[in-house]
């Protein structure tokens, strides 16, 4: 396979260039320099539809290629997730996210209940109204330039939070709440209790978190399960259904749930969610605030669409008929897909594209590379919506853009995804012109759990005194 294999001299493999003395002491230095070889060694092998890249003897192949994906997706070749999401497993449990694929299925079957497009529809108010609450801090700021993706973080927990369990954190409001600050250290990598030593300073303050978020949710669980109980199950006829409502239900009436799957679920729907659609927002607003032009044509897409009402709120038509807008979030996801790449284990030895990839390698779907596949997306590194487009889309071939991962484990989630973030960038874009004050340079990706900015995302916003209809 492409690629450079170690040595006996460099049983480093390609992660020894990691090993950068001069920048150790920056902030996102190993990340940075990380995206820097998987960029150089994608230049060096852009011809191929695939490259390996050894880390201790041990193969991680690149797909970075439509067909190669497509391979490799087809059929049942690679169910397993990666031995990598087991750092994972203190966070999520053995949640959708990372649990085997024999429990993965039939839950998978089970869990897409919670998406469906009732219970979606019935989060609308939801989105719309802590949408307006972001709205107004961003109004609020006193600061010239505001940094956006802390704020947008808050909004975003919040909304899942409603959403999942049906609670109310309010952590826009108090951005300091024990909840919020537990989420974002714990989605710190370095901090995930199977990454480091239990017995470390690290490792206790990971320790304290994690039980206060396990607790949290216990007690969620079981507010709601005793309220479930007493009452019936007929008691919210008639109310929007959390997600955590839905998971009661196959727990306490279809007993195909335990209450650790519960818990597990709805750790990992508020985990995960909230974050990907924080960076996917971030992204979005900086990219627009760099390009005057596309923002031109979004302004005028909501204010033919949703009027001079900015206070009105983004129903499920705007949404379908917010054909731009759903462009722009698109070739976000190109450029910065939040999930910038997921791993699968080869299980037997399985030939993709003439090359021969080895049992108990870890094939790796990157989307980050992949979006950047010249023969597919010409100047791949232009922020150009148009070719989201209807007659530019028919063009890009199937598995060639896989924001939402592909195949039978993709998101479960993507269009609840897709609705909040939506909603956000048109209510905030309805109501400020940005402008983004760092160019892309200074701004660079960096892989985390989702692909976060390697430096703080600042943004003018100015209050839009005319609306044209």
């Amino acid at each position: 396979m492409p690629g450079r294999k170690p040595s006996v001299f460099n049983i480093l493999g390609d992660i020894g260039e990691l090993i950068d003395f001069r920048h150790l002491g920056s902030t996102y230095s190993i990340h940075l320099k990380f995206m820097e070889i998987l960029r150089n060694l994608n230049k060096t092998f852009q011809k191929e539809h695939l490259f390996c890249v050894w880390i201790l003897y041990t193969p991680f192949v690149f797909l970075v290629k439509a067909d190669a994906v497509k391979e490799a997706l087809s059929g049942n070749k690679m169910k397993e997730k990666s031995w990598v999401y087991k750092f994972a497993k203190p966070l999520f449990g053995y949640g959708l996210a990372t649990s085997p694929h024999v429990t993965w299925k039939p839950r998978r079957k089970l869990l897409n209940r919670c998406f469906h497009p009732d219970i979606l529809r019935g989060f609308l108010p939801v989105f719309n109204e802590h949408a307006q609450e972001l709205v107004k801090v961003f109004r609020e700021s006193e600061n010239e330039f505001t940094e956006i993706f802390h704020t947008i973080a808050l909004c975003a927990l919040d909304t899942i939070c409603e959403t999942a369990f049906d609670v109310k954190l309010k952590t826009l409001e108090n951005n300091e709440s024990q909840y919020s600050n537990t989420v974002r250290r714990l989605y710190s990598f370095w901090l995930w209790p199977e990454v480091i030593a239990w017995n470390t300073p690290l490792g206790r303050e990971a320790k304290v978190h994690l039980k206060f978020m396990r607790e949290f949710t216990e007690k969620v669980i079981r507010e709601k399960k005793e309220r479930y109980l007493s009452l019936g199950p007929g008691a919210d006829k008639g109310k929007r259904q959390a997600l955590l409502d839905v998971l009661l239900k196959l727990h306490l009436v279809e007993h195909e749930l335990t209450e650790e799957d519960v818990k597990h679920e709805v750790d990992t729907f508020a985990l995960a969610g909230h974050d990907t659609a924080a960076v996917t927002v971030t992204w979005a607003l900086y990219l627009i605030g760099l390009n005057p032009d596309v923002q031109v044509k979004v302004h005028e897409e909501l204010d033919r669409i949703l009027g001079e009402n900015i206070d009105k709120d983004v129903t499920e038509k705007d949404l379908n008929d917010l054909c731009y807008l759903d462009c722009v979030v698109k070739e976000t996801l190109r450029l910065y897909p939040a999930v910038p790449a997921i791993g699968r284990i080869v299980e037997e030895d399985t030939t993709i594209c003439g090359y021969t990839l080895p049992k108990g390698a870890t094939c790796v779907f990157c989307s980050y590379l992949l979006h950047r596949d010249e023969d597919v997306f010409p100047d791949p590194e232009k922020f150009d919506p148009n070719r989201f487009l209807p007659e530019n889309s028919i063009k890009i071939p199937e598995f060639a853009y896989i924001p939402f991962s592909a195949g039978p484990r993709n998101c479960i989630g993507y269009k609840f995804a897709a609705m909040e973030v939506k909603i956000l960038l048109a209510t905030i874009l309805r109501n400020f012109t940005v402008e983004s004050l760092e160019e892309r340079d200074k701004v660079l990706p960096v892989m985390q759990v989702a692909l976060h900015p390697s430096s703080p995302v600042y943004v003018k916003f100015r209050s839009r005194s005319t609306h044209v209809i």
